[in-house]
């Protein structure tokens, strides 16, 4: 199979929570350590750094491998989801695993993989360690996918794990209190393995210590030890948190392990995470007069500090393109955008996309009025004509909206 026929066949003919929802998500880590197992352990020769949290994890990951590279490391990248290709996911020091790698994993291990039911999400996190141990990295950052304690990632020993937050999102996975979500990022700290704690709130700070303490394992607050940050090309207010959790963690690899980063590499490793990392959609600006941002925010958490950015922003008209998943608690989120908006309702299209006429009768309960269109290409193309100089577009909803946008377009 070449690339395309190879990804098809990764994307449509197994469980993928990316297009499916809730049937993809797996119970167990029994799968996952069967790969790891018929692929020779690859993870047990990797130095890992583990990311897990509701929102921020992936910026977080991409800014801890920025500051690496900058360091002279050699860093693996493990993320997900992908906006445009699925090699996104895995990268070397910001490039992306070649086509033929991917091909020749898959179709090296297919027959494995069809005889024991791999999901999508097993198979692209064995191809990453896998990649990884063959190129012989110095250091890799692992993103959780969802949740932390079942998650395929879940079965490396990091030298430091990180939980960047806590908030309300995938209630059907992880549980619908703030506890019980804790519970299961928790689900990454380890025996003996330094945490830090990005964010943390009355109902989570006692889930963690708690489960620190379990496993005697050190547990440190960013938020209460780092007090300043450094500029970053990532812009978002929302990364000001982030910064600080990646700031915390060099400080434990600098005095815990044999990776050495200074202040200055740190400081150029956060003002060059798109261009060392090629990480996109997060408070990403596409056009100016009128000036229009993208962003991956799709939760209440995320949704309430970039939406309290735009109303920072001087425009003279507001222009929201929107669009959600079908299992997007709609209650919580919609209460949180701007009535005074022009709103463009769209559909994202992959299969949990929900439907825009669904998606306007739902937002027009709390006073967000709007057209639908056919797709996210012609919603903001008619957010664009319907705009002045003077006004701002913003775009958003879903990671699967700003997916389809012309992310690399330079303005």
């Amino acid at each position: 199979m070449n690339y395309q026929e190879t990804t098809n066949w990764m994307f449509n003919q197994l469980p993928m929570y990316q297009l499916q929802g809730a049937s993809a998500y797996k119970k167990d880590l029994t799968n996952i350590h069967l790969l790891a197992e018929h692929l020779d352990n690859p993870h047990e020769k990797l130095n890992c750094v583990h990311v897990a949290g509701t929102n921020g994890k992936g910026s977080t990951s991409h800014m801890l491998a920025s500051v690496l590279q900058e360091a002279g490391y050699k860093v693996g990248l493990y993320t997900s989801p992908h906006l445009k290709d699925f090699r996104e996911r895995i990268k070397i020091n910001g490039t992306e695993i070649s086509e033929d790698f991917v091909c020749e994993f898959i179709n090296t291990h297919k027959t494995f993989f069809e005889a024991n039911d791999m999901s999508f999400f097993e198979m692209s996190v064995g191809l990453a360690f896998d990649y990884f141990a063959k190129e012989k990295i110095d250091i890799a950052i692992i993103e959780v996918g969802l949740g932390g304690r079942l998650d395929a990632t879940n079965i490396i020993t990091p030298l430091v794990s990180v939980i960047t937050n806590i908030g309300i999102d995938h209630v059907q996975f992880l549980g619908n209190t703030l506890e019980s979500i804790a519970t299961e990022k928790a689900g990454i700290i380890k025996p003996k393995i330094p945490v830090v704690i990005g964010e943390y709130i009355p109902e989570t700070q006692p889930v963690f210590l708690a489960k620190a303490k379990e496993n005697k394992a050190e547990i440190y607050f960013a938020s209460d030890l780092i007090s300043e940050t450094y500029p970053s090309d990532l812009i978002g207010d929302y990364q000001e948190h982030n910064k600080k959790t990646v700031i915390q963690t060099f400080k434990i690899l600098n005095e815990q392990t044999n990776f050495k980063v200074s202040d200055k590499n740190i400081q150029l490793g956060l003002l060059k995470v798109v261009k060392n990392t090629g990480l996109l959609g997060r408070w990403q600006q596409l056009g100016e007069n009128p000036k229009v941002i993208c962003d991956t925010a799709h939760n209440k958490n995320g949704l309430e500090i970039v939406l309290k950015q735009i109303q920072k922003e001087t425009f003279e008209n507001l222009h929201i393109v929107l669009g959600v998943v079908n299992d997007k608690e709609l209650g919580e989120v919609l209460p949180l955008f701007p009535k005074n908006a022009t709103y463009y309702f769209c559909r994202p299209n992959i299969p949990r996309g929900l439907d825009a006429a669904m998606l306007q009768e739902k937002a027009q309960q709390f006073a967000l009025n709007g057209n639908t269109y056919s797709s996210v290409t012609e919603a903001y193309s008619k957010a664009q004509n319907n705009s002045t100089k003077e006004d701002f577009i913003y775009i958003g909803g879903s990671t699967f909206v700003v997916a389809e946008l012309p992310l690399n377009k330079e303005f």
